[in-house]
C-alpha cells in the first residue's frame, strides 16, 4: 500500500510541477551567482558569489520576500523527490550516494532561503573561515580541514566526469538536444573548476595554518580574479555557472522520475 501510494505521489502532476519549480529555483540561485560572478570581477560585487550571496540578491528584487519561498518549497520539493528515488528508484550505490549528496544541498540551500526570507542572512565564506580557525585549535583540526579539502577535489573531479562523460544526460527524460548537452557540459565544468579551487584552498590553509584561505565560492571566486588575467578568467568562470543555470531550466521541463 506504501509502495503504491509513493509510485502513485512520484508519477502525480502536482508533484512533476513541484520539481519542476524547483530546478528552476536551482538554476535561478546559479544565474544570481553568476551575475555576482560578474561584478565581483569589474570590482563592484555588493553580494558574497555564493549561493547564500545569490539569496541576498534575490531578496532585494520586486517580490523577493515572495520569490524566496517560492524558491524554498521548491527546493523542499527537491529533497523530497531524492528521498523518494533512493527508497523506491532501484539505483546503484554511484547513484544512491550521487543522489544523497544532491539531497543534501538541496535542504541546505532551501533552509538557507528561509532564513534570507525571514531576514537571518549571514556571510558563508565568513562563517566558515571562523568555523576553520576554531577546528585547528584542536590536535587534529588541520588533519580535519585537510580531508575536508580531499572531498571538496573529490566532489570538483565528479563534477569535470561529468562534463566529460556526459552522463548527466541520465536525469533527462525524452529528447535531449545539442545546445543542452553543451550547456551541461560547460555548466558541469565551470561547477568542477570552482570546486577544485575551493579544495585547494581549504588543503592550503591547513599546510600554511591560514584559516583565512579556507573560504567558500566566494573565496575560490577572489582567489581566480587575483590571477594573472584573473578578470577575464572570473568572466569566462562565470559564463559557465550561468550555463548550468540554463541547463536547470532545461532539465526542469524533461526531468527523468
Amino acid at each position: 500500500m506504501v509502495v503504491s501510494t509513493a509510485q502513485e505521489v512520484r508519477y502525480s502532476r502536482p508533484y512533476g510541477l513541484a520539481i519542476t519549480v524547483g530546478l528552476i529555483a536551482y538554476g535561478l540561485v546559479y544565474l544570481l551567482i553568476a551575475l555576482i560572478a560578474v561584478q565581483l570581477a569589474f570590482g563592484h560585487a555588493q553580494q558574497e558569489a555564493t549561493q547564500q550571496g545569490a539569496l541576498e540578491e534575490l531578496a532585494g528584487t520586486p517580490f523577493g520576500h515572495l520569490l524566496l519561498w517560492i524558491v524554498a518549497i521548491g527546493l523542499f520539493a527537491l529533497v523530497i523527490w531524492r528521498v523518494l528515488e533512493l527508497v523506491w528508484g532501484h539505483l546503484k550505490l554511484q547513484k544512491k550516494l550521487s543522489s544523497i549528496g544532491r539531497g543534501i544541498v538541496y535542504l541546505v540551500l532551501g533552509i538557507s532561503a528561509v532564513k534570507v526570507a525571514n531576514g537571518a542572512g549571514a556571510s558563508s565564506s565568513g562563517t566558515q573561515r571562523t568555523m576553520s580557525a576554531r577546528v585547528m585549535e584542536h590536535p587534529a583540526g588541520r588533519v580535519l580541514i585537510v580531508a575536508i579539502g580531499v572531498a571538496i577535489i573529490a566532489i570538483a573531479c565528479y563534477q569535470l566526469y561529468k562534463a566529460y562523460s556526459k552522463n548527466f544526460t541520465e536525469d533527462l527524460a525524452g529528447g535531449i538536444s545539442d545546445v543542452t548537452i553543451l550547456l551541461g557540459r560547460i555548466g558541469y565544468a565551470a561547477k568542477g573548476i570552482a570546486f577544485l579551487v575551493m579544495g585547494v584552498m581549504f588543503g592550503w590553509a591547513a599546510i600554511s595554518y591560514d584559516p583565512q584561505k579556507a573560504g567558500g565560492l566566494d573565496t575560490a571566486l577572489h582567489t581566480i580574479k587575483d590571477q594573472p588575467f584573473g578578470t577575464v578568467l572570473l568572466a569566462v568562470l562565470a559564463a559557465g555557472i550561468a550555463c548550468f543555470g540554463l541547463y536547470c531550466f532545461i532539465w526542469s521541463c524533461n526531468a527523468r522520475r
